[in-house]
């Protein structure tokens, strides 16, 4: 099930990121490429992507990015993820995929552990979705809740602009999952309906270290493309 929290007098639902804080007001991120259908394209324009007339990007040092040395990240047992089909058997892919698994792991962790400024959200987050995602756990801890449940993400769709640039649209089904109160470890649930149904958009980076950094992250709760 989903349930609401209100920051500064908004309602908004878990797992949303606060607007005014996430998402890049240029960005323009495959706004329907959730479907699952094929119906994205290499050349969409993606934030800070071909800009500028060179059609370039910075290219960080290849450093490989299975030598990195990434934080561990420990859920307890009543929060889980669930990704399906999050592998493409290609080896670049692949790795950007499983560093946004554990860019969404690492948001959770957070939230569990009620720290804003856990070690594990900067090495995943970068720039304004890394000051997003710090403001999202702290409305959290402000309102005295945690998370349990499961979260299924599914139909990904990634596009590569170029080698250290991507887009990533995926849907997330939130109906197992719920807000608690931290003190009383009461489970808020609500009927499930199309808005436990989130469609997200990111634009994803990679560092100079290797890891595939989430530098901008858009979502639409009830989006018909996951809820279809």
């Amino acid at each position: 099930m989903t349930t609401h929290l209100s920051h500064g007098g908004v309602t908004v639902k878990r797992r949303i990121l606060p607007a005014a804080a996430m998402f890049a007001t240029t960005a323009v991120l495959l706004l329907t490429a959730c479907g699952g259908e094929g119906d994205t394209r290499a050349d969409d324009e993606i934030a800070g992507a071909e800009q500028g007339g060179t059609g370039k990007t910075a290219s960080p040092s290849a450093i490989p990015s299975d030598v990195v040395k990434r934080p561990t990240i420990k859920l307890p047992g009543d929060v889980k993820n669930v990704f399906e089909t999050w592998k493409t058997g290609d080896p670049t892919k692949d790795a950007l995929l499983d560093d946004v698994k554990q860019r969404i792991d690492a948001t959770d962790a957070a939230i569990v552990a009620a720290d804003p400024e856990f070690k594990a959200l900067s090495f995943y987050y970068e720039g304004e979705a890394l000051a997003g995602a710090a403001e999202w756990v702290k409305g959290y801890v402000d309102d005295g809740k945690s998370i349990t449940g499961t979260v299924r993400f599914f139909n990904p769709d990634l596009v590569m602009v170029d080698k250290d640039t991507a887009a990533l649209a995926y849907c997330a089904d939130e109906t197992n999952a719920s807000d608690k109160d931290r003190k009383t470890e009461k489970v808020e649930k609500v009927p499930a309906s199309k808005d436990s149904y989130v469609a997200y958009n990111t634009r994803v980076q990679k560092n100079k270290q290797g890891v595939w950094q989430t530098t901008s992250l858009l979502s639409d709760r009830g989006n018909a493309k996951c809820t279809s």
